[in-house]
């Protein structure tokens, strides 16, 4: 082809261009159009194949386990706490005993006249391992009864006559620092008998040894705490047998709980810390002086049923307690005979002789 034909070839499409332009520009727009289309469909719809699992096939979420003590309802770090063995120590409450060391971590303490007027704690742990717990002194059945409720075993020096022949009859888990000198020890801050103590290290090597390796008991009911918008008791009098051995409590809205004094002081333990229990509850039971083998000893109805008053939330509710057997846990119910649930945390329960004290509260 010579050069002549391709001008003219050259002349002819650029005519037609001239001549098509519109059709052109409209092409040209439609293209543009279905390239602009792919591409927003390439990058807004279009997603590539992953090894992901679609929102429909995706595994419900699993929230981690929770674990509860038993004793107390409150929230424990591993499923082991909960099934330690429940021990119960007693704790003596003279003044000369005071303060005592390891009583606020209990999670629930029974307190009942000893001897003379003079209290005495009955104080259980499980997930809790005070390393220091004292001072330490004698049984009685009482005491063995509500320990016997938590199948705990017991730590004490010596007890009276009944009490010894009760938890040395093979059905208790005994810890008498008769038997077990080794685990206890006096300090030297102290006159005896206010200065035997042990610690929580020495009681579990004692309850391994003779094989109580957890605690089958029917616990509480528990349930969170919420406290009260209208409180009805801010301030607990608790009277039992005289001026050093009364107790009081003062309730806190911001922490849900209850500021124990006694004698008129601030109830501490030797770090410093104040007792705040979260459920108060007073107990009243029939109490008397029996003889026996020693002379006279005090004695306290427990396989039985009395009023009850439970403070918690801010609130005062009223009660019946009740105990149908050495091994049965205790009771607490409503009018209707329904189970009163307990709020998670330390339990204070004060056994007040039916005539002879009271709880008052505003």
């Amino acid at each position: 082809m010579n050069s002549i034909d391709k001008k003219h070839i050259w002349a002819q499409f650029c005519s037609w261009v001239v001549n098509h332009r519109k059709l052109l520009i409209i092409i040209g727009s439609i293209v543009a159009l279905l390239t602009a289309a792919a591409l927003t469909y390439f990058f807004v719809f279009y997603k590539p194949a992953s090894n992901q699992p679609t929102p429909e096939t995706q595994l419900p979420r699993v929230d981690p386990p929770k674990y509860h003590s038993p004793l107390t309802g409150m929230l424990v770090n591993n499923d082991a706490l909960t099934k330690r063995p429940v021990s119960g120590v007693m704790i003596e409450n003279s003044p000369e005993a005071r303060p005592q060391s390891g009583l606020s971590d209990a999670g629930v303490v029974f307190e009942a006249i000893c001897e003379g007027g003079i209290t005495r704690f009955l104080a259980l742990y499980q997930s809790e391992r005070p390393q220091l717990v004292g001072p330490i002194r004698s049984v009685r059945m009482y005491y063995i009864d509500w320990a016997a409720g938590f199948n705990a075993s017991i730590a004490h020096v010596g007890g009276n006559i009944d009490a010894l022949n009760e938890i040395r009859n093979g059905t208790h888990r005994d810890l008498d620092q008769f038997s077990n000198g080794d685990s206890y020890w006096r300090s030297n801050d102290r006159w005896a008998p206010h200065n035997m103590y042990t610690s929580f290290d020495n009681i579990d090597a004692m309850n391994a040894a003779k094989g109580y390796t957890s605690s089958s008991f029917t616990s509480f009911p528990r349930i969170d705490g919420a406290p009260s918008a209208t409180p009805t008791a801010s301030i607990i009098n608790v009277t039992i047998s005289g001026p050093l051995f009364d107790s009081s409590y003062i309730y806190n809205p911001t922490t849900n709980n209850y500021a124990r004094s006694q004698a008129g002081e601030p109830h501490t333990d030797s770090t410093g810390v104040q007792i705040t229990p979260s459920v108060v509850i007073a107990m009243y039971v029939n109490e008397y002086t029996g003889a026996s083998e020693e002379g006279s000893e005090e004695y306290i109805a427990t396989l039985s049923s009395g009023r009850a008053v439970i403070f918690q939330n801010g609130i005062a509710t009223e009660a019946t307690w009740s105990k149908s057997s050495q091994t049965s846990q205790i009771q607490f119910t409503d009018a209707a005979g329904m189970p009163i649930s307990l709020i998670r945390g330390q339990t204070w329960v004060t056994a007040i002789p039916n005539g002879n004290g009271n709880a008052l509260w505003q």
